[in-house]
């Protein structure tokens, strides 16, 4: 069995050495392979530098690297991504540190032992650390999970998380449309609407960033995944 990991990145060139170090370093349980798969959202830093030079010095590693001529989005980065994956299943890490890749095994769980299909990591749940931040991001988080589980008949925690683990054949037979953080609740409605889909929520940690330190979602975005719940929970 194999996890391709999917990293979108644009303009992280602080951080993503280290991410991929740190996907590199990890030992997944089950007996599972992994792949890394890299796309670069155009990014107009050094992020594409990183990437080759640790490609370079890592032959050894699996991982793929892919580029966007122009800049589409965190969702248009997934979707290229879930399109060049070849493992049995994917999840995404982005390309900050704000998720421990150390924690793939505790969403890996689940799939193991045969209980699930999808696997959301909740910053909400467990008594993992968390870094202490926003108000009312964390305000609207809630809210939008909220919402969401209204229009999907879930009962998610973070429906907002970057932690999703999908099987293959599921995220690729998906026909996706939103191509930036519109990706979080259009996935949600979609997995919600397959019959007998199995979605189990794992609690994780969360090392949050300050806008200063490189977090990208705003409230325009928070506006775009409200418009989302609704345009695709209720059926488009």
């Amino acid at each position: 069995m194999k996890l391709s990991v999917i990293v979108p990145a644009y303009n992280e060139e602080k951080t993503i050495w280290r991410v991929l170090d740190k996907l590199k370093s990890i030992e997944l349980i089950g007996g599972f392979e992994r792949e890394i798969v890299v796309v670069n959202d155009c990014s107009s830093d050094n992020t594409e530098g990183m990437v080759k030079q640790f490609i370079a010095e890592n032959p050894l590693l699996e991982i793929a690297y892919f580029r966007h001529e122009y800049n589409q989005g965190k969702g248009a980065a997934l979707h290229t991504g879930f399109r060049k994956a070849s493992g049995d299943y994917i999840i995404v890490q982005d390309a900050d540190l704000e998720y421990d890749p150390q924690e793939f095994n505790i969403l890996l769980k689940p799939v193991i032992e045969g209980y699930a299909d999808v696997v959301y990591g909740s910053r909400f749940l467990g008594g993992t650390p968390h870094r202490i931040l926003f108000f009312w991001h964390t305000i609207g988080n809630k809210f939008l999970t909220f919402l969401s589980n209204m229009f999907c008949n879930l009962n998610l925690t973070d429906m907002e998380t970057c932690y999703k683990l999908f099987r293959a054949d599921i995220i690729k037979n998906m026909v996706l449309q939103e191509k930036r953080f519109g990706f979080e609740p259009e996935v949600t409605a979609r997995i919600s609407k397959i019959p007998k889909i199995r979605i189990y929520e794992v609690g994780v940690s969360y090392y949050g960033r300050t806008y200063e330190e490189g977090k990208k979602i705003n409230w325009k975005d928070g506006f775009r995944a409200i418009y989302c719940i609704l345009r695709y929970g209720l059926g488009s």
